[in-house]
């Protein structure tokens, strides 16, 4: 077996094609867009290479044949609460049933990082934002990914395990058919918050992008940042993501809660784009871009997924996440208020699952089940610590 960096144009795209041959033959997998692959490992695309570098290596048999594919990344800004070390990451691992290539691949990667100065590596992970390609699938192989969610067979657990990784926290990602009628708790304490003149609400408006990017930023600064690693957003920021989902967003499952006209409660949705980017097979250039637009105009999507639901801290604890549910689900479900009493109408979706909430997270993880859901799938964020005499700890619980 031999391990070669990617150096090249031509072992960009072998380092593609390791994830395509592995997996192609799995009826749950849908190829991932090349150009959000790409987009990683481009200085002018991903920030982090202002505060950070990345490499990647492709592991071939003495043959010629593709056997596996691992990233890693030094990125400084990457922190997680409670750690007093530096930590790397590795990701965009693929690799074969074969303990021996996976520990090649691992042991490229730790070297690679050690050289720099960390003590420990956190994977499956990103050299970026969280949202995106995060955690290695330990329940849920059998169901289809969601966009820019990794992929993995059953046996990379084994790998990764065998090879000393620990599990440093579980994501949790939760599901529920769209016509189930919410527990009467949130109608009661929807009813609650309706009475205060102060409270309102709105769903996004595509010709009122920097209103809503500016409400966003306010709620997510105040109700995440500092917490688990995440970091303080900018409004300029917040307003390029939200263009940049212009052309797939449903204004209707976006929702804000307002208090005295003041945001106080976010919660934003997406269509499911895998459903649409299934039958690209990658690609996304002009041509491709155009049976996208066909596909969208003709292919109803029955599935939405929620990016992020989030209340201030003040306002947490009051009804509020109630509230903002029963006002967003008078368009997704239909409710109607007749004489006090809600009634269900047309559901405009099937399907809801929720991105990933980290088991770390309680009062989230109560949320999402207080509203009826099932565990659809649980990727996990190992570490392992070079040190291996170092005493391990998981990721505290945030309080």
């Amino acid at each position: 077996m031999q391990l070669i960096e990617v150096n090249s144009k031509a072992l960009e795209k072998e380092f593609i094609r390791v994830h395509v041959s592995l997996n192609k033959n799995n009826p749950a997998w849908i190829r991932p867009l090349d150009k959000d692959i790409m987009a990683v490992f481009d200085p002018k695309q991903n920030k982090a290479f202002r505060h950070g570098e990345a490499a990647r290596w492709i592991l071939k048999s003495d043959s010629g044949k593709l056997l596996g594919r691992i990233a890693a990344f030094v990125n400084h800004k990457y922190k997680n609460k409670g750690d007093d070390f530096s930590v790397g990451g590795v990701g965009f691992f693929d690799c074969i049933h074969d303990q021996q290539a996976a520990d090649m691949l691992f042991d490229v990667a730790k070297h690679w990082l050690m050289q720099r100065g960390m003590e420990a590596m956190d994977g499956p992970i990103n050299f970026g934002e969280r949202d995106r390609w995060w955690g290695l699938v330990v329940k849920g192989h059998e169901i289809p990914p969601l966009y820019c969610m990794n992929f993995n067979p059953p046996y990379y657990q084994e790998l990764f395990e065998n090879y000393g990784f620990r599990n440093f926290y579980n994501q949790v990602c939760f599901a529920l058919k769209a016509k189930n009628r919410l527990q009467q708790k949130f109608f009661d304490r929807h009813r609650e918050c309706a009475q205060d003149p102060g409270f309102s609400s709105a769903h996004i408006r595509k010709n009122q992008l920097e209103k809503f990017a500016r409400d966003f930023t306010l709620v997510y600064n105040k109700a995440w940042a500092g917490h688990g690693g995440m970091k303080q957003l900018e409004e300029k920021t917040v307003l390029k993501m939200f263009r940049a989902m212009k052309p797939v967003m449903d204004e209707r499952i976006n929702w804000f809660v307002y208090y005295n006209n003041e945001p106080v409660g976010i919660w934003i949705n997406l269509p499911d784009l895998n459903f649409w980017f299934k039958k690209l097979n990658g690609k996304f250039d002009w041509l491709h871009k155009l049976k996208f637009l066909w596909l969208k105009a003709t292919k109803k999507n029955p599935k939405f997924i929620g990016l992020v639901f989030g209340v201030v801290p003040e306002f947490q604890g009051k009804g509020v996440d109630s509230y903002m549910i029963i006002e967003g689900c008078k368009v997704i479900q239909g409710i109607q208020i007749e004489n006090g009493e809600y009634k269900m109408g047309k559901v405009i979706y099937e399907d809801y699952e929720m991105q990933w909430i980290g088991e770390f997270n309680p009062k989230m993880i109560n949320i999402a089940e207080a509203l009826g859901t099932y565990r659809s799938r649980i990727l996990t964020t190992y570490r392992y610590l070079f040190d291996r005499t170092k005493e391990f700890r998981p990721h505290p619980v945030l309080l």
